[in-house]
């Protein structure tokens, strides 16, 4: 929570270690370092970006401060100004009281593991009160300026990577009174649609993510059907997620989005290797509908970062996350919401179809996951009776459903997941494995 585990010490101090961590590893190769700093619009992402802002001016660091833009925004900014490295300060789709601090380095990508771990370590050795170093002073510390046109220069990016324009789309916009409350609006109207409607528009400081946005679908879903709009877009609080809902009010998920751009590229030229990228959680139906279509599927462990460092090590364009988290890797480096929503826009323009009928690609089947909790998640994988109840509960499935368990990388437990052609069965089957991983596990 900001104030508490992320104060504006912590903030300080991981900005000064991001300095000379990124200076040892000869990110800024002699030359004057810059870094685009943004946020969303959280109240505690003044204090923090102020806090931050002083650390890397302190070290030397000079500063294009952008204000209040979404992630991938800032990653698009740090790429397209030339900057060093770029810092963006989110919780993405938390409660408001949260908040997190992600670098990002030259080009707007995500920073090498190897490079988080030393920033951590950096600071975890020197803290904020680092005086082991020989700060700069006159006019070697860092100058902060206001960057005014990174909004204007972000959205006419946006506009510009569209392969035909939105005229005649009536849109509903659901900005999660994030970062991409004035980005999602301006960019649709620019390429042409008509934005009906808007929700979480109107950031307070104090409402992102409060019951609306991505995870919260319910308000999107009812304003599509009273305004008869032909495509509904949720975004998270950074706006690198989105979700859409069709005119009849249903939810379109991230696989469904994901299968009508993988249709939509490969028709075009443009999906790379005729491959999409997606993680082990997408449904089956995601599956079954690329292989009807021709579509080559990688999968990955669970994450957009394991989707991405997939695609950017074997030069895919197209991946993503159930979630809404959806990369167009031609045009950015990481997962961006407004994009996404666009690019969908684009589909239904270029087609004249309903979003319901180029959803209508896949059939999601049922899925049900139980999450058990106290028990040993180390031993999924070794415990041999637990394996044998795996292998059954595929034969009952056949080739119409699906098993996966998994263990938590953060909590004490294992999820067992369960697709099937019908809910009852999915759910029985899940049921009977759940109770299978606390015999054996507990």
């Amino acid at each position: 929570m900001a104030n508490e585990s992320l104060t504006a010490e912590l903030a300080l101090g991981l900005s000064v270690a991001a300095a000379h961590v990124l200076g040892d590893a000869g990110a800024f190769e002699g030359h004057r370092p810059v870094a685009v700093v943004g946020r969303d619009p959280r109240a505690s992402g003044e204090f923090l970006e102020a806090a931050v802002i002083a650390g890397l001016a302190s070290a030397g660091v000079d500063v294009l401060r952008v204000g209040v833009l979404p992630t991938p925004a800032v990653a698009y900014l740090t790429g397209a100004l030339g900057a060093d490295f770029g810092v963006m300060l989110s919780a993405s789709h938390n409660a408001m009281p949260d908040n997190g601090i992600k670098f990002l380095a030259r080009g707007g990508h995500k920073l090498d593991d190897a490079l988080e771990d030393a920033i951590e370590a950096h600071y975890r050795r020197y803290g904020a009160g680092d005086e082991s170093w020989n700060r700069p002073t006159g006019a070697a510390v860092g100058r902060v300026r206001q960057y005014n046109e990174g909004f204007d220069r972000y959205v006419a990016h946006l506009v510009a990577v569209l392969p035909n324009r939105l005229d005649g789309v009536k849109v509903v916009i659901d900005g999660a009174h994030g970062a991409a409350a004035r980005v999602a609006p301006e960019a649709f109207a620019r390429a042409g649609a008509e934005v009906v409607y808007t929700l979480g528009t109107e950031p307070t400081g104090l409402n992102i993510n409060d019951g609306v946005g991505s995870t919260h679908l319910d308000k999107l879903c009812a304003a599509m059907k009273e305004h008869k709009a032909d495509l509904g877009i949720a975004l998270d609080g950074d706006a690198d997620r989105c979700l859409a809902a069709d005119a009849d009010g249903n939810e379109v998920d991230g696989d469904q989005i994901i299968a009508i751009l993988a249709v939509a590229m490969k028709e075009a030229g443009t999906l790379r290797r005729n491959t999409a990228v997606a993680t082990v959680m997408s449904n089956l139906g995601f599956k079954l509908a690329m292989e009807r279509e021709g579509v080559g599927l990688v999968q990955t462990a669970v994450g957009d970062r394991y989707v991405l460092e997939e695609m950017k090590h074997h030069g895919y364009a197209l991946g993503g996350e159930q979630s809404g988290h959806v990369i167009l890797l031609d045009h950015a480096t990481t997962g961006d919401g407004t994009l996404t929503g666009l690019m969908l826009g684009a589909r239904l323009a270029a087609t004249k179809q309903p979003l319901a009928d180029l959803a209508a690609v896949m059939t999601r089947l049922p899925q049900v996951m139980i999450n058990v909790k106290g028990v040993d998640k180390n031993r999924v994988e070794s415990c041999v009776e637990l394996q044998l109840a795996v292998t059954e509960a595929e034969a009952e499935l056949g080739g119409t459903g699906r098993v996966l368990l998994r263990k938590s990388g953060t909590e004490p437990l294992v999820r067992v997941m369960v697709e099937a052609v019908g809910h009852a069965q999915a759910q029985d089957v899940c049921q009977r494995l759940a109770d299978a991983v606390r015999l054996h596990l507990g």
